[in-house]
């Protein structure tokens, strides 16, 4: 049974909406335009647009509508995120001047929270509205009988097109005793209503980050482990630096070069074996958190009679167009991406309607990727980094500017960040950026706008920002560009000019 854990008033009214514990599948049609395997994000974009555009639309899911996002991805973690900053707010209230003190965090009702906020969000992703679009939502696992038929329970569902939006899952480490011993992933964390005193997290990405600092504002002990010499390792340096330095202040034990190397259980206690350079470490602990990467949902597809290739690591093979080796067969989102966002599952979804229903050709390479990682700051980039400038061989020049010379996050006490573009040498052509800030993920879709529609940097130095804002950062950075203008012929000429107008 598919039941969302623990039993709770919210959890209900999410169970109710993304999948109803005493709902039949429909008896199926004898054709579809489009069958979409897997109510993740990309899966439910897929099927909303193709069916308000009078497509006929099967979709299946074999856990819970909204997939990973709103189930155990972004709506959850930030919920939790928005507790732990609050949490942050009040243990620095005495540096503004208002002394108060947490006297209690009450983990249970924090949680609480997250799954009230979660069940406001699942009706945007419930089988009702679904059904109203005209949706025919089958739950049950999908497997390919053949190149135009998928088959869930007992039903065939024969198609002209279908879209692959089955998503990824964590991946498991082979680890000695690491089964035995138990551990969390992002698909069991969510369910927890008793706060770890200490918890080790294995993977500094952007998952793994997030939630070492939720767990660490919200009082219990953290341990980072990363397999690299650096935390976000494929982030901007700068940026990941910062991050770093932050967690470190804050009380968070980063393990750097990190080897998992055992794990036992000793009573209600685990116990990490680990190894960094070589030299063998241990740490107690109460809880295992997995974020150390995703692997693709393929399994069961049974892609081969549908003639659909895949890679166990990477997922389903597409082309530019989302197409995959079966060209009456399309895949989206995390399954078929290099970008394993909500956003880019969105958008990725737009490109398949079009594609497969109206044969256009709408490209993946045709876009502009911004993303951000929660941690507080937060980072947000959009478009190249200075190495993959330099890998392609485009000559860039770099303007950064701290948040320490923007009035307003001097005042709100959140200077530790900063902004820099990367523009094509010679010119004001933006070739990318990354903020980092407490609001960056608000504030990089300007960059991200000026990147998409070719508006240079200069441009972005007049466009009048309020003061004072946080985003004022990014016009200052549009001043420090045209400051490079003006170099000393130019100075001469205007020297010259206004002698002349000052005259008259």
């Amino acid at each position: 049974m598919h039941r969302i854990i623990p039993d709770s008033h919210y959890n209900s009214i999410t169970q109710n909406n993304v999948r109803p514990l005493t709902r039949q599948n429909p008896s199926p049609k004898s054709y579809y335009d489009l069958v979409v395997i897997g109510a993740g994000t990309a899966g439910l974009v897929t099927a909303a647009a193709a069916s308000t555009l009078g497509a006929s639309v099967a979709l299946i899911e074999r856990n819970f509508m909204g997939g990973d996002c709103l189930n155990y991805g972004c709506v959850p973690s930030k919920a939790l995120i928005s507790s732990a900053r609050v949490s942050k707010t009040i243990k620095n209230a005495q540096e503004f001047g208002v002394h108060a003190s947490i006297t209690h965090i009450d983990f249970a009702s924090v949680m609480d929270r997250m799954r009230q906020k979660r069940a406001e969000i699942s009706v945007n992703d419930s089988v009702d509205r679904f059904t109203k679009l005209g949706v025919e939502v089958f739950f049950g696992e999908a497997r390919f009988e053949d190149s135009h038929t998928v088959r869930v329970t007992d039903s065939k569902l024969k198609f002209r097109k279908a879209v692959i939006a089955t998503g990824t899952r964590a991946y498991i480490p082979e680890v000695p005793g690491l089964k035995e011993a138990g551990y969390e992933t992002n698909e069991t964390i969510f369910n927890l209503t008793k706060k770890p005193e200490s918890i080790f997290i294995i993977g500094a990405g952007p998952i793994g980050c997030e939630l070492s600092q939720v767990f660490n504002q919200l009082g219990s002990t953290v341990y980072l482990l990363h397999n690299k010499i650096h935390i976000l390792d494929r982030e901007d340096r700068d940026a990941a630096e910062i991050i770093q330095r932050t967690f470190l202040n804050e009380g968070i034990n980063i393990i750097l070069n990190g080897i998992i190397k055992k794990v036992e259980k000793n009573d209600a206690k685990k116990i990490v074996h680990y190894e960094v350079d070589g030299k063998k470490y241990s740490q107690e602990l109460d809880m295992i958190l997995l974020a150390s990467g995703r692997v693709p949902n393929v399994e069961g597809l049974n892609l081969e009679a549908a003639r659909v290739d895949y890679d166990l690591k990477s997922g389903v093979k597409v082309n530019d167009n989302l197409q995959t080796t079966n060209k009456k067969i399309y895949a989206a989102g995390d399954i078929c991406s290099t970008y394993k966002f909500t956003h880019i599952a969105d958008f990725l979804a737009r490109i398949v309607v079009q594609n497969a229903l109206f044969g256009r050709k709408k490209k993946v390479s045709d876009l502009i990727i911004p993303w951000c990682t929660y941690t507080t700051p937060e980072i947000a980039h959009v478009g190249m980094y200075a190495h993959e400038a330099e890998t392609k061989g485009i000559a860039i020049n770099t303007f950064k500017l701290e948040l320490s010379e923007v009035d307003r996050a001097v005042l709100a006490g959140e200077s530790n960040g900063f902004c820099k573009v990367h523009v094509q040498k010679g010119t004001d052509k933006i070739l990318g950026a990354t903020i980092v800030a407490h609001e960056a993920g608000n504030m990089i879709s300007e960059l991200t706008l000026a990147l998409q529609y070719n508006i240079g940097l200069s441009k972005i130095a007049n466009v009048i920002h309020p003061y004072p804002t946080t985003a004022e950062v990014i016009r200052k950075i549009g001043d420090a560009y045209n400051r490079t203008k003006l170099t000393p012929t130019t100075k001469k000429i205007l020297k010259l000019l206004m002698k002349i107008f000052t005259c008259h």
